[in-house]
């Protein structure tokens, strides 16, 4: 796609790289058209696949809010199992206050209402990037983590579960119905395997490995990104994952 003549970017951003994905093709050209009049840089990718496929490395992913089955949770799992990383912004033509907190509690960092506003989108983006940092961290460790907790057996991840639960090898070896000289040899596979150099290493790994949505650093906290001249907007900074089921009748946040 043809960039545009950019405008100057926010003083105090990076230039950023978005990867817009799912929704209609009209959609991801607006979306992208937005980005470079900003002076950053859009990929547009009309399913997931291309984008896995691609497996970037640096970036925030725009996705459309049934870009997969599954919702946000299932988006941010295939991207997991796929080694991508990067924060993800979920995006629709509205949000209900339950629509966002389900997104943000399945590991979305933030939600843009569309069509986008380009001032409001480019205020956005600053925070999103700023708070982007900690969580692609998060999320590179879980990936680490799983990928690493793969190589073990069936008995391997038995013994370190015992082991995460403070159990000491003879315990280990009755709950499992082993002796103590097989549960160190499962032990020492598994450190090895895990490249741990000591019991808590292998045990911080697994804590890490259960990293989600759930653990994520605080979100943005703000507003989604509302429709031009939205009558009244609705803030989710102080709505909490207990809210859902009051949130249930909240009506899509657009203007009237």
């Amino acid at each position: 796609m043809r960039a545009p003549a950019a405008c100057s970017i926010p003083l105090g951003m990076t230039r950023t790289h978005l990867h817009i994905v799912g929704g209609t093709s009209r959609s991801r050209a607006e979306q992208a058209r937005i980005a470079f009049a900003l002076g950053h840089h859009a990929e547009v990718y009309s399913e997931l696949d291309e984008l896995v496929e691609r497996n970037p490395g640096e970036g925030i992913i725009l996705a459309a809010h049934d870009t997969v089955t599954g919702g946000t949770g299932g988006l941010i799992r295939r991207l997991s199992e796929a080694g991508v990383s990067l924060p993800v912004v979920l995006t629709a033509d509205g949000f209900t206050i339950n629509d966002v907190v389900d997104a943000i509690t399945d590991g979305a960092i933030d939600c843009l209402a569309l069509p986008l506003e380009m001032n409001t989108l480019a205020r956005r983006l600053q925070r999103v990037s700023a708070a982007a940092g900690p969580l692609v961290e998060l999320r590179r460790r879980q990936i680490e983590a799983r990928t690493r907790l793969d190589l073990l057996s069936r008995r391997e991840r038995e013994v370190l579960e015992c082991l995460v639960a403070g159990k000491a090898n003879k315990l280990i070896a009755r709950d499992l119905v082993i002796s103590p000289r097989t549960v160190e040899i499962h032990r020492a596979n598994m450190m090895t395997k895990l490249g741990a150099g000591h019991a808590a290493d292998a045990v911080r790994l697994w804590m890490d490995a259960q990293l989600g949505g759930q653990t994520m650093p605080a979100r943005v906290g703000a507003t989604p990104l509302l429709r031009p001249h939205a009558a009244e907007p609705i803030s989710i900074a102080h709505v909490s994952v207990g809210a859902r089921s009051q949130a249930s009748s909240t009506p899509l946040l657009r203007c009237a």
